[in-house]
């Protein structure tokens, strides 16, 4: 599994991870990830999967980037405070790697929630962290309140169907080294070969394009993803045979031309 490295930091994640939003798997889907270098796994408060990732990295916590998130409900400083010790909890693990804002607040002050995410890097319940669902504004305006640690992480839905983040905001990430981590990268299933509403020209591409390649539709169309700059992608999957699948869409890349002809496809 390839990496890349997490915002500006020294620490390298798997440029595909597992997902976890509706869930209904068990552990063995994400040990077996695991096994095969799919090893940051995404969570949230609001997923309700938070005890079943801990259980999966039970005995193997060393191993694994967990990636949790603060609900946007509980932005107050003493709310996000209190959030990440009930995750810590249902996690069972003394340390979260990268907690996120799942999304801004228009009710609480960025600065506030700003200075209580950092008091959580500070006291050593979180490592790193990430925001969530932050257009281009409101990401500036969660970097200018940081006072000692950076913003590593912007968690956004991005896809060959779902690209509005190229306009402004996946460059501005690149420019401040900020890793996009793209959730629904095959479109709820969409780009995975079996379910319609595409094209009959974006579908026949994307099935030539796979035939070459000697991999799956679903495997090319996260490939895509990760192909660009700063991007890792966390397909979710509830089987282990789909979750093989999606971490063999990691070690290989598609050429400069089958990119342009996706992107022109899709467009």
């Amino acid at each position: 599994m390839k990496t890349k490295p997490l915002g500006g930091t020294n620490v390298q994640v798997p440029e595909i991870g597992l997902g976890v939003w509706q869930y209904r798997g068990g552990v063995d889907p994400l040990r077996h990830g695991i096994e095969l270098g799919a090893n940051l796994i995404d969570t949230a408060e609001m997923y309700r999967t938070e005890d079943v990732v801990g259980e999966a990295v039970h005995g193997m916590r060393e191993r694994v980037f967990i990636a949790s998130k603060v609900s946007g409900d509980h932005l107050g400083y003493d709310q996000v405070l209190r959030a990440a010790d009930a995750s810590l909890r249902r996690l069972d693990v003394d340390t979260i790697d990268l907690y996120q804002i799942h999304w801004p607040s228009r009710g609480t002050p960025i600065e506030e929630t700003m200075k209580a995410m950092e008091s959580l890097v500070d006291s050593g319940r979180v490592r790193y962290i990430g925001v969530s669902n932050f257009s281009t504004k409101e990401l500036t305006e969660a970097r200018a309140a940081m006072n000692h640690h950076p913003i590593v992480s912007n968690q956004v839905l991005y896809n060959l169907r779902r690209r509005e983040i190229e306009r402004t905001l996946m460059p501005y990430c690149q420019r401040h080294a900020v890793t996009i981590i793209a959730y629904t990268p095959l479109d709820s299933g969409k780009l995975a070969g079996g379910r319609g509403l595409l094209s009959s020209r974006s579908t026949k591409l994307l099935h030539e394009i796979s035939e070459q390649h000697g991999k799956t539709p679903a495997q090319v169309a996260l490939n895509w993803c990760i192909s660009h700059d700063n991007v890792i992608a966390i397909p979710k999957s509830d089987s282990v045979s789909r979750t093989a699948e999606n971490c063999g869409a990691s070690d290989w890349r598609l050429s400069v031309e089958e990119m342009a002809r996706l992107d022109q496809a899709f467009a």
